[in-house]
């Protein structure tokens, strides 16, 4: 077997139970790491999409527990800094360590009716934004407590860096909080690197475009991509590739969080094969 870089090692992830959150709970299970997971597995109603499930949950347990490595499974929103902490706690009992944080979880609310009211605003800026601070809040206790450091990353987006809206037909409340919160933390990224670095804690955000997840492709994106030909025009990317499955954003994971990773914090990590630079 090949050697796993991160043998022993102790995952905290959000937005697990799907997605780019299961594909990184996995990865890391392959790299020889237990998984603490979190997932809301249920609807907010400002998405017109469909959010998983507890039965998505219950697939990536299976799916870590297949690679051999244990799993911490459990239900909780990110608005819930209480819960959240909950959660950790009862990874750490169980696993006796944290060594890294993936403050994953995250909602697209600008699509559909939905993303036209102000909800959709408040409920992006509060998953992704609060929702983050809170994540990384929560599991800090944890990572100060082991004297190798760790890494925390945060999942930011190439919204981070420009706009979700493209014109003013996509000006919807939804692609407005999205876009903030994208971009909002970074700022919580930079503060943590900078706190945190004589704790020998990294922390840093990847900026993905788009993923081949259902966040993504899901009838309400369709049909938002269609009715706004910028916006879709705008999300193409300057390479040449297949859309970007969610195990490629779980490669640079590994790599911030693993050794290969360990001079790497304070940084914002495009992953959009080229789409910022348009």
């Amino acid at each position: 077997m090949a050697s796993q870089v991160l043998q022993d090692k102790v995952v905290f992830v959000t937005g697990a139970a799907r997605g780019q959150g299961r594909a990184h709970a996995v990865r890391f299970a392959e790299e020889g790491a237990d998984v603490i997971a979190f997932d809301l597995c249920a609807q907010i109603d400002s998405v017109a999409y469909p959010m998983a499930t507890p039965e998505d949950l219950d697939e990536t347990v299976r799916l870590v527990e297949k690679t051999g490595r244990r799993i911490v499974a459990e239900r909780g929103d990110v608005r819930d800094r209480d819960r959240l902490a909950e959660v950790v706690a009862r990874g750490v009992a169980e696993f006796g360590r944290l060594d890294f944080v993936l403050a994953n979880a995250g909602i697209l609310p600008a699509a559909g009716p939905q993303g036209l009211d102000i909800t959709a605003f408040t409920d992006a800026i509060a998953v992704m934004l609060n929702g983050v601070y809170f994540t990384i809040e929560a599991a800090l206790p944890a990572l100060l407590r082991n004297p190798d450091g760790g890494a925390i990353v945060i999942t930011s987006s190439a919204a981070g860096f420009t706009s979700v809206s493209t014109e003013f037909g996509t000006m919807s409340h939804g692609a407005a909080g999205y876009t903030a919160a994208k971009h909002g933390v970074i700022g919580v990224m930079r503060h943590f690197a900078r706190s945190l670095a004589e704790k020998n804690i990294r922390v840093n955000s990847v900026h993905p475009g788009g993923v081949a997840t259902p966040m993504v492709l899901n009838q309400a994106m369709a049909d938002w991509s269609g009715e706004h030909p910028s916006f879709s025009a705008a999300q193409q990317p300057l390479l040449r590739l297949p859309m970007m499955e969610p195990e490629a954003v779980s490669d640079a994971m590994v790599y911030l969080c693993g050794p290969s990773g360990r001079y790497l914090t304070g940084a914002t990590l495009p992953l959009d094969a080229g789409q910022t630079l348009k």
